[in-house]
């Protein structure tokens, strides 16, 4: 490959496109592809973990005003530091709508690069602005990739677009073994150890957020609070996001009590994490609950596997693509609380079942290495410098 390849994230939190960003360029990079990291958060911070990657972190918008100004002021800002640093060789990789969008108008008013595009998922905006700028950062790249058979016919049958499948990876050293010292310390920290005894607990990654179904965790966990003598608990990592959900988070926390739950007793808000605190709790958990109703691929569940912890999704098109039912996870109806309940119930009950996941797991996750999605990633780009202007698009 000739030339560098900077790849553009509108956000430094550790949500799936930054982590998908930040690992494929540290692939590139081993492969000895020149690469560059271009992102919005606090300069002062930096990315959310170390890395020897080139990269730029630009100030982050401001949060006031509409999520519709914010997405404009974040485009205007990547566009303007893009077209900076851009030069005649370089591929510009976008991994969501609004870089997409900022790379495209750098493509189209100063530097004639290709422009290629990473469609995680498409989001549910409500505003025509959004709606419109979405469908735009969809079909104004020169090359659109999709990390699922599933977005590849989404984007086909509603956008008339061509993207490729290039799936996901792991690093399977990216979340070593914790102490016994350690695990015992952290589950002690949020009463899952005691002197009554441990309680089984489930792990959930994203958030309090309607595309990881929560309230479903939420009443499926309730169910089983009122039916056992120790139930489980629920841990919930992450949060932070550009789209403001707290309407949906506040309508969830409130329904607790009505469901049985305690907060901070039945279900721990663990927040944004360091990197060795995400990987001590995926090594400390019991199993993962992951009931999306939404997905573009799910990273959590190859990270919970790469961290030998047993995994419980739902029956979404993108995890049937690559996971199956009672080997290497369970699969519940997604979006359906008593299902995943009654997986919780099994997921609890039975020792033998979480062993075979685990190893069911360790099988699929080695499937999926961060090396061989960046060496699919080259040979495209090398495709997207060789072929005749405009003819990606035509």
């Amino acid at each position: 490959m000739k030339g560098r390849v900077v790849l553009v994230t509108h956000s430094t939190s550790p949500r799936g496109g930054m982590v998908h960003t930040l690992a494929l360029a540290e692939a590139l990079h081993a492969l000895g592809h020149p690469v560059h990291v271009l992102t919005q958060g606090d300069p002062a911070v930096g990315l959310f973990r170390p890395t020897a990657v080139p990269h730029t972190v630009l100030p982050a918008p401001a949060k006031t005003g509409t999520l519709t100004d914010r997405v404009f002021e974040s485009i205007d800002a990547l566009t303007a530091a893009l077209g900076a640093i851009t030069e005649p060789d370089d591929v510009l990789h976008a991994q969501d709508c609004i870089a997409a969008r900022a790379a495209a108008r750098v493509r189209d008013a100063d530097v004639p690069v290709p422009v290629v595009r990473t469609v995680h998922h498409v989001d549910d905006f409500t505003t025509r602005a959004l709606i419109t700028c979405q469908r735009e950062a969809i079909i104004e790249p020169d090359r659109v990739l999709v990390v699922s058979e599933h977005w590849k016919r989404i984007l086909h049958d509603h956008y008339a677009t061509e993207a490729t499948v290039v799936p996901n990876g792991v690093d399977p050293d990216r979340f070593p073994p914790v102490t016994a010292a350690r695990r015992a310390a952290l589950r002690a920290s949020i009463g899952a150890s005691s002197d009554e005894g441990d309680r089984f607990l489930f792990l959930a990654v994203g958030g309090v957020e309607p595309r990881k179904g929560t309230h479903h965790a939420f009443e499926a966990l309730g169910e089983l609070v009122r039916t056992m003598r120790r139930p489980p608990m629920l841990a919930v990592v992450g949060g932070h996001s550009f789209q403001d959900y707290a309407p949906y988070r506040e309508a969830a926390l409130d329904a607790l009590p009505g469901l049985g739950l305690a907060l901070g007793k039945d279900v721990v808000l663990l927040g944004t994490l360091s990197e060795a605190d995400l990987g001590a709790w995926y090594r400390s958990a019991d199993a993962l609950c992951f009931p999306s109703v939404k997905e573009g691929w799910g990273l959590a569940v190859l990270e919970a596997m790469a961290a030998d912890l047993p995994v419980l999704a739902g029956d979404l098109p993108v995890f049937r693509e690559y996971l199956l039912d009672h080997h290497d996870a369970l699969l519940p109806r997604s979006g359906d609380s008593a299902a995943l309940a009654a997986s919780m119930r099994e997921m609890y009950a039975d020792t033998a079942l979480r062993r075979r996941l685990v190893e069911g797991g360790r099988t699929t996750a080695r499937r999926f290495r961060w090396s061989r999605s960046a060496q699919r990633h080259a040979a495209i780009y090398d495709e997207v410098r060789e072929a005749p202007r405009g003819a990606l698009r035509q």
